[in-house]
């Protein structure tokens, strides 16, 4: 296992660091990309780029169930448009980020 990647202790707050980017995440570690696949794969069970993916989407969850719209979130995750995230977001879950906001509001009563 590469020392540099042994030290990491806090991965998510990295991941945002790296605005979600495998390269970006590789160079802030100080590691080749496929230094950073093999560390992944070995120690996560998954690729950096799927682990990211899915790091984004618990802080859009998190995010999002805060109160805040889905433009708000998309520019705190890093995305261009907030239709762009709402493709993303969609694909991912099944069903669209405005109904994260719908559904808390419901189960507080607040619908």
């Amino acid at each position: 296992m590469n020392t540099k990647l042994k030290h990491v202790r806090d991965w998510p707050a990295l991941a945002g660091e790296a605005n979600w980017s495998v390269r970006e995440l590789a160079v802030l570690c100080d590691v080749s990309i496929r230094t950073l696949e093999t560390h992944f794969e070995n120690n996560m069970g998954t690729t950096p780029k799927a682990w990211l993916c899915e790091q984004r989407l618990q802080k859009a969850l998190r995010i999002l169930r805060e109160g805040f719209t889905v433009k708000e979130t998309a520019s705190e995750l890093g995305f261009m448009h907030a239709s762009q995230f709402s493709r993303e977001f969609k694909r991912m879950t099944g069903y669209p980020p405005s109904e994260v906001c719908s559904i808390d509001a419901s189960n507080r009563g607040m619908t």
